[in-house]
């Protein structure tokens, strides 16, 4: 069975829990995603890009 679901679901649900169970406060929980906003436009982004996939690839068993 294959599930797709948007990364935005997946890290939502990821900070939703966060704040949630491990207590950590909604204005942290911002401040790093307003932080990824702003990291991707930097001269950083096509690192961040190719590492993502790359990890993604790995992970999904499809590396050649």
């Amino acid at each position: 069975m294959t599930l797709n679901l948007p990364l935005v679901v997946v890290l939502g649900f990821f900070a939703w829990a966060t704040v949630k169970y491990l207590g950590v406060r909604t204005w942290i929980v911002v401040l790093i995603a307003l932080f990824g906003f702003w990291l991707s436009h930097t001269f950083l982004a096509p690192a961040i890009e190719s590492g993502t996939r790359t990890g993604v690839t790995v992970i999904n068993g499809q590396h050649a």
